[in-house]
């Protein structure tokens, strides 16, 4: 069986379209065509409805898909243990988010500079709400971003990479010697954290809610502020403009100095989990450049401390 006719069945699946299709591999519609009746003969079923109004699976197309993106990762995979490293080549389409950018991601280019030098990086940085919708429209190779709670679309490969623990940080000369009052300085100060519509942000927003009830104070003495960057919110931190929610390991070396400390408010906010997602017919490039990821988040893990990333 031709293994690159599975692959023309996955993207044929995941775009609905054989002019699409014949798009994204650079062939006619008619060799799409080809290529899955061929497939179909192989396997002694129909995997497409030709006689819908519109693109359909039949109920054995459906049935098989599951097993399709399985022969062609193990394909992916032969390929890419049996290729040399060298030879690998590839214009990888990556987006992170900021929470990777502050910390693994240039071990990560690193890494991947000295085991596929041939593996060009476009970098995008964006939020997980855009760089979900642009790996899924085919705009971007591999996205390393915050887990999506929603079932995503089955074409989609997701791995978890590591969660990264929230804590209240502020500067330490606004943190009260009584951790009594820990609280009443999240209700009182500006609360920094990621932007608006984010999980971080609602999860945030919340707490804070249920802490002002609990203390009987106001919602609109209230604050909780958006940032636009972690770059931002870090800045502010430092100036004592108010405090935050955010992973310790951006401040790391605040925290270490005793610039910035953690106020001892419960409950925490929630961690941030990071995830990597590709597309199932994604190239052994692209393959490479994840088994990299996992290295480097792995690596950055270790050096870190168990403190700052819990993985799962």
């Amino acid at each position: 069986m031709n293994t690159r006719f599975v692959e023309t069945f996955l993207t044929l699946a995941r775009l609905g379209s054989f002019r699409a299709t014949a798009a994204a591999m650079h062939a006619t519609p008619a060799a799409i065509s080809l290529r899955i009746k061929t497939l179909e003969a192989e396997l002694g079923v129909e995997l497409i409805e030709r006689d819908a109004a519109e693109f359909q699976l039949t109920a054995n197309g459906e049935r098989l898909l599951a097993h399709a993106r399985s022969v062609v990762q193990a394909t992916r995979s032969l390929q890419l243990a049996a290729q040399d490293e060298t030879q690998v080549a590839t214009r990888l389409r990556l987006g992170v988010i900021e929470t990777v950018v502050h910390s693994w991601l240039p071990d990560y280019i690193r890494m991947l500079n000295l085991e596929y030098n041939r593996i060009v990086v476009d970098l995008t940085v964006d939020s997980s709400a855009i760089l979900g919708p642009r790996l899924r429209a085919g705009e971007l190779d591999l996205a390393i971003q915050v887990e999506e709670t929603a079932e995503h679309e089955a074409s989609i490969v997701s791995t978890l990479l590591a969660s990264y623990p929230v804590r209240w940080i502020a500067r330490s000369d606004l943190i009260p010697a009584s951790r009594a009052k820990h609280v009443q300085t999240v209700l009182s100060k500006p609360v920094l954290t990621f932007g608006r519509g984010t999980a971080p942000q609602i999860a945030v927003e919340a707490i804070v809610q249920a802490l002002a009830k609990r203390a009987g104070v106001p919602l609109a003495q209230t604050q909780v502020t958006c940032m636009p960057s972690v770059a931002v919110i870090v800045k502010l931190l430092r100036d004592g403009f108010g405090i935050a929610a955010v992973p310790a390991l951006f401040v790391e070396p605040y925290l270490s100095n005793g610039e910035l400390g953690q106020l001892q408010v419960r409950p925490l906010p929630p961690p941030i989990d990071v995830a990597m997602y590709y597309r199932d017919d994604a190239d052994v490039g692209v393959l490479a450049a994840s088994r990299v990821a996992r290295n480097a988040c792995d690596q950055y893990a270790k050096a870190m401390g168990r403190q700052l990333i819990e993985k799962r």
